[in-house]
């Protein structure tokens, strides 16, 4: 399979920039900017391409007939959105549960352009105690820059500042969201 995703991903022009630290087994990936669906499948082929597992969540109901077998295959987790235990609490705990795990999130928390990140993915490296790798999702140099891990130091505000400059510039799959 990574042999076809590499001719795939090499097939749509995009490249790799960096190393993914697989050395590491449990880390935040944020992915940066988050505009499009197109960003699910091109995802999917990064990790193929560079051969590591990394999971993701999505809400439970993505999870039903007839596509939950398939989300959970390429690493999916379902997420009850609804349920009343602090989500940050949740998510870090799943880091425990696991001898590898390293989660994709997307620091938007939704398609559409966003002013400020929200703060949970950074709230979930800190109480899990693993780093924050930093991927662009650069549709406009059809490029995957790959960052260095970024260890949570509890200023988030200097940290947030910190990790975002690592994207300006960046352009989504539709450049007005990003």
């Amino acid at each position: 399979m990574q042999s076809l995703a590499k001719v795939i991903y090499k097939s749509l022009g995009w490249s790799i920039r960096g190393r993914f630290p697989e050395e590491v087994k449990k880390m935040v990936v944020i992915a940066v900017p988050h505009t499009s669906w197109h960003d699910f499948y091109m995802g999917l082929l990064f990790r193929s391409v560079v051969g590591v597992q990394i999971n993701f969540l999505g809400k439970k109901e993505l999870f039903k007939w007839p596509f939950g077998w398939y989300f959970r295959k390429v690493g999916g987790i379902p997420l009850d959105r609804f349920n009343k235990q602090n989500k940050v609490d949740r998510i870090a705990e799943m880091f425990q549960e696991h001898t590898l795990f390293r989660l994709a999130l997307s620091p938007e928390g939704t398609r559409k352009k966003v002013e400020k990140w929200k703060s949970g993915f950074y709230y979930i490296a800190l109480k899990a105690g693993v780093p924050i790798l930093p991927i662009t999702m650069d549709f406009e140099k059809k490029e995957h820059h790959i960052g260095d891990l970024f260890y949570p130091t509890g200023n988030c505000d200097s940290d947030l500042t910190s990790l975002m400059s690592f994207f300006e510039g960046v352009e989504g799959k539709i450049p007005e969201n990003s």
